[in-house]
């Protein structure tokens, strides 16, 4: 098991100032990796997972910033200034970052989401330093030069075409506004053609000095690392950066709030002509911060999380109607949505949006059966020690924890958890969640009687 631990240890300086104060989190045992944190003097947080056997590391910097943070005009300014981080800083050239991590063979990206952006590479331990050095360079010291702007908006605008000719991709966007409307977490993270093409340099770098502060920043290392190297390292590059010049800064807290999803029977069609017809079904889900998250946990899986589900088993394995369908969750700081996929032949939309709503009526009140409610479990945990077998999965994990929670989480814990979860807590929360009155998103080559149907279907 893994054992907990609430050492702290602060360094201080001559002066007897506080400078540095380190906590273990969480102490490994057979095979597990030790936690260690660190909050810096200038408010920013070094976190690591410690594991000797193997040899490679993942190191990443989140910012506490994603696209729900943007105005109306604002939209895709956080995935906007992902790219140009990348563009080149007073040390390095756009191609020297890349060149950089290339020869030694390792692997540099980031990405943006509606509360959060991560920036990581993954390398050989001996190449740590390097790492260390190319992405707190490209967070500290980007020059996002006009130039870069102007050609990183064409780049951005093929990618949100690319999205838009992939509708089984944007049928998700399409269902975020349907939940949510026009509200920042309701709008697309890569913003609009639009709102892209309004963003200038002066706007792009205001956001840039407002969310990448130290305080807002998380910097996670997980695989063969020292902790106390680590920091130090960090601490130089940040330092020399001039970007831990206060001494009395704090953190910024995990993201709270009280926003409700209060929409119920909404329907979205986009008619687009495509072979397939891209439907998603759904309701209010939970927070990522409410204990019932476990128990959705195993709910998610055993209606639409494995060729075992429910929606699997009734949509592709006994009619033939979808080759993709899924249930999926999304939590955020203080609402979350529920939903099922499905990608279907135009003509089956009916047939398969009937199904599906059936399926979700009937086990509101109904229920699971003891059975599938074991196998989900079973599934849940396994599937979480295998998406933690490689270190980017474990500095995620580590990273987005002490940005989003503020804490960590064993695997032993998170596997007691989602073993603790009880049938009647799982029908009690279908009950909750799948009562609701749906709402419905739908893309393909609909005609206008198809889609008064699909209205009717969530009346």
């Amino acid at each position: 098991m893994t054992s907990r631990s609430s050492r702290t240890t602060a360094r201080t300086s001559s002066e007897g100032r506080a400078v540095a104060r380190t906590q273990t989190l969480l102490k490994g045992t057979a095979g597990a990796g030790t936690v260690r944190k660190t909050v810096l003097p200038g408010g920013l947080r070094v976190v690591t997972e410690t594991l000797p056997s193997v040899r490679s590391v993942t190191f990443g910097i989140w910012a506490h910033v994603g696209s729900r943070d943007e105005t109306p005009s604002l939209n895709g300014a956080t995935h906007y200034l992902e790219h140009l981080l990348f563009k080149g800083t007073r040390k390095r050239s756009a191609l020297d970052i890349s060149a950089a991590i290339d020869e030694v063979g390792g692997e540099m990206n980031a990405f943006t989401a509606k509360e959060y952006t991560c920036y990581y590479a993954r390398v050989l331990d001996t190449d740590l330093p390097l790492a260390i050095d190319v992405v707190c360079d490209m967070l500290t010291g980007s020059l996002i030069e006009p130039e870069d702007v102007e050609a990183e908006r064409g780049v951005i605008l093929e990618e949100i075409a690319m999205t838009e000719d992939d509708p089984g991709d944007c049928v998700h966007d399409l269902f975020a506004h349907t939940m949510l409307g026009d509200t920042p977490l309701g709008r697309p993270v890569l913003g609009s053609v639009d709102t892209v093409n309004a963003l200038t340099p002066e706007r792009i770098r205001r956001f840039y000095k407002k969310h990448y502060d130290p305080t807002r920043l998380v910097v996670a290392a997980a695989g063969n690392v020292d902790h106390a190297k680590v920091v130090r390292m960090v601490r130089d590059a940040f330092e020399k950066a001039g970007a831990l010049d206060r001494t009395d800064a704090t953190p910024t807290a995990p993201r709270d709030g009280s926003r409700r999803i209060r929409t119920a029977g909404r329907v979205e069609l986009l008619n687009r002509k495509s072979e397939q017809a891209h439907v998603i079904l759904g309701v209010p889900g939970l927070a990522r911060t409410d204990e019932r998250r476990w128990a959705m946990g195993v709910l998610n899986t055993a209606l639409g999380g494995g060729m075992s589900s429910r929606l699997f088993q009734e949509v592709r394995e006994k009619r033939g109607l979808a080759y993709s369908v899924y249930s999926y969750t999304s939590g955020y700081a203080d609402c979350g949505l529920f939903g099922v996929y499905a990608g279907c032949r135009p003509s089956q939309v009916d047939d398969v949006l009937k199904i599906c709503r059936d399926q979700l009526d009937q086990v509101a009140s109904e229920g699971l059966t003891d059975d599938e409610i074991r196998r989900a479990i079973g599934q849940l945990r396994g599937s979480t020690v295998l998406g933690l077998e490689d270190t980017g999965a474990l500095m995620n994990r580590i990273g987005k924890s002490e940005l989003c929670w503020g804490a960590q989480m064993s695997v032993d814990d998170m596997l007691a958890r989602i073993a603790a979860v009880t049938p009647d807590e799982v029908r009690e929360l279908a009950r909750d969640v799948l009562g609701q009155r749906p709402s419905l998103s739908v893309i393909g080559p609909l005609k206008d009687r198809q889609a008064q149907r699909l209205h009717d279907a969530v009346a």
